[in-house]
């Protein structure tokens, strides 16, 4: 039986510059669906690549001392670099100065002017060089581009046009006509409002006032200007024109079309009218996603204010980054980046979460059965809940996935990871291993491990690493028939008698440097942290990691009352609360939404750090932290005073 197809693109990167993290996120959301959809047994095929041409890449070529193409291969190269270290398995990468793809565009813009769809005019107005676009008087905003802000360029020149009108009524009938063409769908509202009923200006696609780009087959004094060139790359790259079509029979139109909200108007407006003029279908779907906020808004190269993906990974580890970018924010909606934010999601899913569950399980099993995975028997009502809880996984993801909802996909295998934490304090190994029955721990071991094999073929998608680093734990590294979607359908597949080995922990915890020196990784043997000032590694040394009354001191430990507490929108493990300290009273954010409900907390007393430098999590300011005690079986307990006493006093 021939496989489904599936075709995903990112948009092409414009490599004036090195990408920022914001580019990774589009990109680690492509490859996620595409691994999802080859694990699901689709034959996936996804595409990125780079948009080379363009007088803003000669003038930052000129201004480097390169040639053109020169300049955009180095920064390709990195480019392709970082889609390694992220894991990134794309099938093409698209370089719009490859010959395939000038060819192809070449025959495009010949066809559309010998079918009368183009015709050569002047022309007289203002251009913003950054965004490759062209505006009218009433669009510029006092001399800026409505877009990005910046100047704008009075240009007069000769030009080639496209008649976009000749298509607008064709293109309003199909959005209307198939609501999941333009998602979100505010992104819809906003083209037809804005731009296709208020009529469309014919669109100049070619250029004279510089070089760097495709030449006009029949009129070489022109370039193809850079949308209806970068646009195509989307079915040049499938071989569209070509002698050999077959990927473009095999695979379009593309099923998705991920791009960000800033290039909508292009990809929704542009795009579709070019393939209806080319008899060809539209693409299914282009989704707009939001953008990666920092505190002070956009990150942009003009600003200065990017995040170096490659420095994240390096920190700590691309599939804790993927995770994050594909977890914390719901994909549609712009999302706040903070490495504060990221440690709070790194500790609470990763290290606490399936961490735990995996060094928990295989602890108890060294313990109990030498490392080996023991023999099921008999279920209980307890063991048929984890089973169908994790049977309805694939279907729930799935549904999930289809949407785009990355978030709420990883979600529901949080919620089984959780459950499956729960399994171990309601069925209690550790008793029954006391108690000396036997049989109902085997299955109760058996039944976590296999928890965790299902749970680490999900992670595929998301986190290509992780699953190895499980298998290997789990002593089915080399047992390729229970990696797969089918090994999922059915709950046993796990061998007995296979041998674990408990190896390195997966995510050690993540803390801020005292000094407020940014975030650093914990310490583990086979995980560099990040390095510490010299002083202070020196002071380490001196006192073998062993601390003076001085230290201690400038610790500013507290009794507070909690006066109010809250759960935080959208995390499922953290509160707000409102704690006094007597004479003030101060906000902070802790992560103990799975140990204490909201009500059980007011007027509680506990300890707190009242002299934590103020930090944002989940955009909420945080200022101190509750003082908490954990076991080894992941219970966790609020520290406070065995007798009541005054709020604020000062603990010595």
């Amino acid at each position: 039986m021939q496989k489904k197809s599936f075709y995903i693109t990112t948009p092409i990167y414009y490599p004036s510059d090195k990408l920022h993290i914001g580019h990774s996120y589009t990109t680690v959301a492509a490859d996620a669906m595409a691994r999802f959809k080859r694990l699901t047994g689709h034959q996936a095929y996804f595409l990125t690549g780079t948009d080379e041409h363009g007088q803003k890449i000669e003038r930052r070529a000129q201004e480097a001392g390169k040639e053109p193409q020169e300049f955009v291969d180095e920064i390709v190269d990195w480019i392709k670099k970082l889609w390694t270290v992220l894991d990134i398995s794309y099938d093409d990468f698209i370089r719009t100065t490859e010959q395939r793809h000038k060819d192809s565009v070449q025959k495009i813009f010949t066809k559309f002017y010998e079918q009368g769809d183009i015709y050569k005019s002047k022309y007289e107005g203002w251009y913003c060089t950054p965004c490759e676009a062209f505006w009218t008087e009433r669009q510029v905003e006092e001399g800026n581009c409505p877009d990005c802000k910046r100047p704008v360029e009075l240009v007069a020149e000769e030009s080639y046009f496209f008649k976009m009108s000749k298509y607008a009524d064709r293109l309003i009938e199909h959005i209307e006509n198939n609501p999941e063409f333009i998602q979100p769908a505010s992104r819809k509202n906003e083209m037809i409002n804005n731009f296709l009923k208020p009529g469309l200006e014919d669109l100049c696609v070619s250029r004279t006032t510089f070089k760097w780009g495709i030449p006009v087959p029949f009129d070489p004094d022109h370039v193809i200007y850079v949308w209806l060139d970068a646009l195509s790359n989307y079915i040049t790259a499938l071989g569209y024109f070509s002698e050999d079509d077959s990927k473009m029979e095999a695979f379009w139109p593309a099923d998705v079309q991920l791009i960000g909200k800033e290039i909508v108007r292009f990809h929704t407006i542009y795009w579709p009218i070019f393939l209806m003029a080319l008899g060809l279908e539209l693409p299914k779907q282009v989704f707009g996603h939001g953008w990666l906020l920092l505190e002070e808004g956009k990150m942009s190269k003009s600003k200065g204010n990017v995040i170096d993906p490659e420095v994240l990974v390096e920190r700590y580890g691309s599939d804790a980054i993927r995770y994050f970018l594909l977890r914390e924010i719901p994909f549609g909606a712009d999302g706040h980046f903070s490495e504060e934010a990221l440690i709070q999601r790194l500790n609470f899913d990763l290290a606490n979460d399936l961490g735990n569950l995996l060094n928990r399980t295989l602890a108890m099993l060294n313990k109990y059965y030498q490392g080996k995975v023991p023999t099921p028997s008999g279920d209980e009502a307890i063991d048929q809940e984890l089973k169908s809880m994790a049977l309805d996984l694939p279907q729930k993801m799935t549904e999930r996935m289809d949407q785009l909802l990355f978030s709420n996909a990883l979600s529901e295998l949080w919620k089984f990871i959780a459950r499956a934490n729960k399994y171990i304090d309601e069925t209690a190994p550790w008793t029954l291993a006391k108690e000396g029955n036997q049989e109902r721990l085997a299955t109760v071991m058996y039944n976590l491990l296999e928890s965790i094999r299902i749970v680490s073929v999900l992670l595929l998608p998301f986190m290509p690493r992780t699953p190895e680093r499980i298998w290997q734990q789990l002593g089915i590294a080399h047992e390729g028939k229970i990696h797969t979607w089918d090994s999922i359908q059915e709950f046993g597949a796990l061998p007995a008698g296979a041998q674990t080995k408990a190896a390195e922990v997966l995510f050690p915890r993540l803390e801020l440097t005292a000094e407020g020196g940014g975030p650093v990784r914990q310490a583990t043997k086979k995980d560099k942290p990040v390095q510490a000032p010299k002083e202070d590694k020196k002071k380490m040394a001196e006192k073998d990691g062993l601390i003076t009354i001085d230290d201690f001191a400038r610790v500013d430990l507290r009794i507070a009352e909690v006066k109010t507490a809250e759960k935080v929108e959208g995390a499922d493990k953290l509160l707000k609360l409102t704690v006094s300290l007597g004479e003030q009273e101060r906000q902070v954010v802790a992560g103990i939404a799975q140990h204490y409900g909201p009500e059980t907390l007011t007027g509680k007393q506990v300890l707190f750090v009242a002299n934590l430098k103020p930090v944002k999590l989940r955009g909420i300011r945080s200022e101190g932290m509750l003082l908490a005690a954990s076991d080894s079986e992941g219970k966790l307990v609020l520290v406070g005073p065995q007798d009541s006493i005054a709020a604020g006093s000062k603990v010595k």
